[in-house]
């Protein structure tokens, strides 16, 4: 189908919209609501800090499975019924993990398998989520891009705060209850994915497969900008709880909050800001821009030996990042028009390795430097870099073919 001869006012392309910003909201659910449980976890089933420490490692591997898979088998299957999958899978991983460790001789198994379910919906919401915006005739698809994605850091603050909010006043010991609370959401997008249109990327025509991609110059540096993003964003995120306790001699939970969350918080509002104003900006200087910001804020956080001004750089971390993984997307598509749903299981592939080998680097540094966080942080500063060089040799290199 050739979006070009549709007529946007036969469709009701908001309610597809909608769809995708709950997704987004299901994906920062799945993947921030368990780590808030690391401790209950401990306490209850007796599951060990190495164990735990095998849930995120476990939830990411699964995405980046379902990221490969994806690129084989979407086309085939067909967008909504996959999308409509991650729904299903999603709100079934949260229920499992309410019920399957006490149903289980060993509880660390239910885990497991609960993390599993519920990452095999987040992979896949990650994969398609942004091609079926990039599908929709929306104007100013830069903006609307930027705008869908704040959502995951409104959903990630929403988990973060209201399960807070629930523990302390009906507390931790009905975390179970609040599971299948949080289920309701991708239930509701299950109807909202089931009737909403959409429509494929590439108009209804075959996309390029995996080989094809890997000959296009072009498609190096976008992979090499989506690792970069990753590394950015998750590599500060992880050590924002740590930076909060240290700088304000808070507890865990008011560190979580004062870090994690004014760390999502920060990323949001650029994102909206940009969803609501992006279409005035260039965006490849915008994210030049947030390429050399986004290594302040490590320098910040690294080299500063005033504990609240690291906080200072990992909340302006936030806001730097924010643009870097959505601008990727709507820098290259246009650029691969017939890249389909391969280039963007791809790119979130890219983005995944770029979430687990960022945090591994700035830790193993750490290590090295004798527990030294602010020495592994500033390693971390060489991936906003490696993005600015990339973003500077695509203009370049535009330049010189015009």
């Amino acid at each position: 189908m050739n979006l070009s001869a549709e007529k946007p006012s036969n469709k009701n392309y908001g309610k597809t919209l909608i769809a995708c910003y709950l997704g987004f909201i299901t994906q920062a659910i799945a993947a921030n609501f368990a780590p808030l449980l690391f401790l209950t976890f401990h306490n209850s089933y007796g599951v060990s800090l190495g164990q735990i420490a095998l849930i995120p490692a476990v939830f990411f591997m699964t995405q980046l499975i379902v990221d490969i898979i994806c690129a084989q088998i979407v086309d085939k299957i067909g967008y909504r019924k996959c999308v409509v999958a991650s729904e299903i899978t999603s709100a079934l991983g949260l229920v499992l993990l309410a019920f399957l460790p006490d149903a289980m001789p060993y509880p660390f198994a239910g885990i497991i398998i609960s993390v599993v379910v519920y990452a095999i919906g987040s992979g896949l919401i990650e994969v398609l989520v942004s091609p079926i915006v990039e599908a929709c005739p929306f104007e100013h698809k830069e903006a609307t891009m930027s705008l869908l994605h704040s959502f995951y850091c409104w959903g990630f603050v929403g988990v973060v705060l209201l399960s807070t909010l629930f523990f302390k006043f009906a507390g931790i010991q009905n975390w179970k209850l609040l599971a299948c609370l949080w289920a309701i959401v991708p239930v509701i997008n299950i109807f909202n994915f089931a009737t909403c249109p959409i429509e494929h990327p590439t108009g209804g025509e075959k996309g390029m497969g995996i080989a094809a991609l890997f000959r296009l110059p072009l498609f190096y540096v976008a992979v090499v900008l989506m690792v970069c993003a990753g590394a950015s964003e998750i590599s500060m995120a992880q050590w924002a709880s740590a930076f909060a306790e240290a700088a304000l001699g808070l507890s865990k939970t008011a560190g979580d909050l004062a870090g994690p969350c004014l760390f999502a918080v920060a990323m949001g509002i650029c994102r909206a800001v940009f969803g609501k104003s992006g279409a005035r900006i260039n965006l490849i200087k915008f994210m030049i821009a947030s390429g050399v910001m986004c290594l302040i804020s490590y320098l910040l956080a690294s080299l500063s030996t005033q504990p609240l001004i690291g906080l200072v750089g990992c909340i302006l971390c936030g806001f730097s990042v924010a643009i870097m993984w959505p601008g990727t997307i709507s820098v290259c598509s246009p650029r691969i028009p017939k890249g389909g749903t391969a280039f963007f299981a791809m790119l979130a592939m890219a983005g995944d390795l770029g979430g687990s080998a960022g945090p591994a680097l700035v830790g193993n540094i750490s290590q090295a430097a004798g527990d030294n966080l602010q020495k592994g942080l500033l390693a971390g500063g060489i991936f906003p870099v490696v993005l600015v060089i990339a973003l500077i040799l695509l203009v370049l290199a535009e330049r010189k073919k015009k």
